[in-house]
């Protein structure tokens, strides 16, 4: 995948000390738990509040996806790389960053990690709040196809630009990932749930039984996610001899 340092997170892990189908099981452990903890934890805001009649609140909920994020791209991000997230997998194969073999396993263990976090949400929790399932505000598919996409984007510009460019601060990519997540779930959520992650709502939709509108939450983040590679890309200045140490997922 990128050639920066391995402490990098959205970065495919060091070959070194493992045998191959060792290392593939533990990305794919990182990959599920990853997912899980996104579920349990943000879904799980989202039923939270609504079992306390607003006491976590839309803010809360939006900063417990951001924190969620953060913290396993810190907790795995030199194991797997801490997609997390079909679409992020799917761009950076896309755009030569990573290997079109370890796609599907990949895919396969983020939706399996976030089905098991609806399957806790529902045995604790019941049914509450369709297990925080993504749904367009006013039911308007193309509203909440718009929003997924264009939110997806930004959000792949940015892992783009913050965690795989040899020229920005790695250390920093978790936070600001992270932190951008937070950020969109803020303004956006009331609107279209601000998924950006096609794992994150096939977990709740199928669990749930609200499948209504997951074509939308599965689509237009995949989509986004291409848009926002192809976008750092031509912002990179690839070619341009005053810049030399550009390295990266695009």
């Amino acid at each position: 995948m990128a050639t920066d340092s391995p402490s990098r997170p959205i970065q495919e892990a060091s070959t070194s000390g493992r045998p191959p189908v060792r290392q593939l099981t533990a990305k794919l452990g990182a990959e599920a738990l990853g997912a899980f903890a996104i579920v349990f934890a943000g879904c799980g805001a989202i039923m939270s509040n609504a079992l306390s009649e607003g006491a976590v609140s839309h803010t809360g909920i939006a900063l417990t996806f951001g924190l969620v994020v953060m913290a396993m791209i810190y907790a795995t991000g030199h194991i797997s790389g801490a997609h997390f997230n079909p679409a992020v997998t799917l761009a950076f194969a896309a755009t030569r960053r990573f290997p079109w073999p370890q796609v599907g396993p990949y895919l396969l263990a983020q939706c399996t990690g976030a089905v098991l976090g609806a399957l806790v949400l529902r045995s604790t929790l019941g049914l509450v709040a369709h297990l925080g399932t993504t749904l367009p505000f006013d039911g308007s598919a193309v509203t909440a196809f718009v929003y997924e996409l264009l939110l997806t984007a930004l959000l792949m510009l940015v892992i783009c630009a913050v965690a795989t460019d040899s020229r920005a601060v790695g250390q920093l990519a978790g936070l600001v990932i992270g932190a951008v997540v937070a950020l969109e779930a803020l303004f956006a959520g009331p609107i279209c749930g601000a998924s950006m992650n096609p794992a994150r709502s096939l977990g709740p939709a199928l669990v749930s039984g609200e499948v209504t509108h997951l074509w939308v939450y599965l689509i237009a983040p995949t989509l986004g996610a291409l848009l926002g590679a192809l976008g750092y890309q031509a912002l990179r200045c690839e070619g341009d001899p005053q810049v030399t140490e550009v390295a990266g997922c695009c």
